[in-house]
């Protein structure tokens, strides 16, 4: 996620994906992108090993995580609450 770049303007916002937390995001919480590519995934094999599309179900993501960035927290001048901190997946 090198090539993601936020500005700081100094508004909070939260994030789909908790991988750009990584690239300066303040939180996010969602599905990892690798999960959702891995299911992704899955359908065409599904198709290519002989099953019908239309017998497929549809999936949703079951794994959830909240990420949050320390460090943008502190650019920003925000103060997170412990209880969010501490139910957070990832802190940066």
């Amino acid at each position: 996620m090198d090539s993601l770049q936020y500005t700081v303007v100094r508004l909070p916002a939260i994030y789909m994906w908790p991988d750009s937390v990584e690239a300066g995001a303040l939180i996010a919480w969602g599905p990892l992108l690798t999960q959702v590519y891995r299911q992704v995934a899955r359908m065409p094999a599904k198709v290519l090993r002989g099953a019908k599309p239309a017998d497929l179900p549809v999936e949703q993501p079951t794994m959830f995580e909240l990420a949050i960035n320390l460090e943008t927290v502190k650019t920003i001048g925000l103060t997170l609450p412990m209880d969010l901190l501490t139910r957070a997946d990832k802190v940066i």
